[in-house]
């Protein structure tokens, strides 16, 4: 009878935990979704509302259930109800995406914390922890770059600049005119611009889903590589040539003979020092990489957003050319870092993380101390910048074969079934 008592009074606790949990969740989900201060700094942005609504991409490849599809509308339409009609905040488009990445997070927030089974429980953290921890370093990520920006006053843009127009192509202009003068093409890139979280998120999912093991080292990655970026622009500050040419980027290009003769020096540029390397190419690379063994379909919307954040840092003058080549190595670098089931003494892991953090260090003190060694020939930088590539490609590969070295044996045994089918359905002579 004692045991009886003892075990009506744990469920009765269970319970009663589970229900101030519930209810404390509720309250910071209200909290956020009606403060004024959060509602005009953060919901309305572009960046912060699609990397909230991204979670919905991970809650419904877990737990996709209907219910939990009418709950979140309706929490949603509640939330905006209350912001729109009774606080009076001016109506926006991305809060409508906020408000369905809060709701998502509510919701399986509080399927974990009801979840009855364990292996239930763990899923959902394991789903929806992450993403928060993702949007968290999102929301501070302006602060980090406001203080970047107080620290280093000037930048170095006109020794990016010199290495650019070393190529003897102004691409970042031709890009920009083109961006301007196609509105889809603009709407496109500008769409997948601000839609980064997307395809990490797609890339999570599906990975948690098919490969539970690699989904944490990809998480750690794009988690990682915020800070570690920002660490970098404290080391090369520079803002991208729309921030430095301003209203003459891109219809007014810096003279091309000018350009071996520039004085190189730092500048006061405004904006932030966020342009080399870029993380947005360091991220859609590691989605990119990170892909290999999902279904065609998931490789294919991350390989659009890979083809149209290369057009869109240029497009929008965000970046300069020589800021994507150096994104290879740093995510590199960072997919080695966080590979963090194979050992540091395996070579391979080393061998990635070493060229990787190296030649990202190589490219910034040869821009900055010996920028006029890329003028030594037009056919120096483009040599340099193909090398830089098809060497992080490589030792990419390399590290993947080292992580996840069945996932390469499937391919070749798919590879080679598939060339003996072909022999064999070939008519005989």
């Amino acid at each position: 009878m004692g045991k009886k008592r003892a075990s009506i009074k744990t469920v009765a606790a269970s319970r009663a935990v589970r229900i101030i949990l519930t209810l404390l969740l509720i309250l910071a989900c209200a909290v956020l979704a009606f403060s004024a201060s959060f509602y005009s700094q953060a919901l309305v942005d572009a960046f912060f509302a699609f990397a909230l609504a991204s979670v919905l991409i991970i809650h419904l490849r877990i737990h996709s259930k209907w219910p939990d599809v009418l709950l979140v509308i309706a929490i949603t339409f509640a939330l905006g109800s209350v912001d729109f009609r009774l606080l009076h905040y001016a109506p926006k488009l991305m809060a409508w995406l906020s408000f369905a990445g809060l709701s998502s997070f509510l919701v399986m927030a509080v399927h974990t914390v009801w979840a009855r089974e364990p292996g239930a429980s763990k899923a959902l953290l394991c789903a929806w922890v992450p993403a928060a921890l993702f949007i968290i370093s999102d929301y501070f990520a302006s602060t980090m770059l406001e203080w970047t920006s107080a620290v280093h006053p000037k930048t170095l843009d006109l020794y990016l600049l010199s290495f650019d127009y070393s190529l003897r192509v102004p691409i970042v202009f031709i890009a920009g005119r083109i961006y301007q003068s196609h509105p889809w093409l603009h709407n496109a890139s500008l769409l997948v611009y601000v839609g980064l979280a997307i395809p990490i998120s797609l890339v999570y999912a599906g990975l948690l889903v098919r490969f539970k093991r690699k989904a944490f080292p990809a998480m750690l990655a794009f988690l990682i590589t915020g800070p570690l970026g920002i660490l970098f622009y404290n080391l090369f500050p520079a803002c991208g040539p729309q921030a430095l040419f301003q209203h003459g980027f891109p219809l007014h290009p810096f003279p091309m003979d000018a350009a071996p003769r520039l004085h190189l020096e730092s500048m006061v540029v405004a904006g932030p020092r966020n342009a080399i390397p870029s993380l947005h190419m360091a991220w859609v690379l590691l989605a990119w990489w990170y892909s290999r063994g999902l279904t065609w379909f998931e490789r294919l919307i991350v390989l659009i957003f890979l083809v149209f954040t290369i057009f869109a840092t240029l497009g929008t003058g965000e970046h300069w050319f020589v800021d994507l080549i150096v994104a290879f190595p740093f995510a590199l670098s960072i997919q080695a870092i966080a590979a963090y089931p194979l050992p540091w003494k395996d070579g391979r892991r080393a061998a990635g993380f070493l060229f990787g953090l190296l030649c990202t260090l190589a490219w910034l003190v040869m821009l900055r101390y010996e920028p006029k060694f890329f003028w030594t020939s037009p056919l120096l930088p483009w040599l340099l910048a193909t090398t830089t590539v098809v060497l992080t490609i490589i030792r990419q590969a390399n590290l993947d074969r080292a992580v996840d070295p069945t996932n390469y044996v499937e391919s070749l045994s798919v590879r080679s079934a598939r060339l003996h089918a072909t022999k064999v359905s070939l008519p005989a002579n």
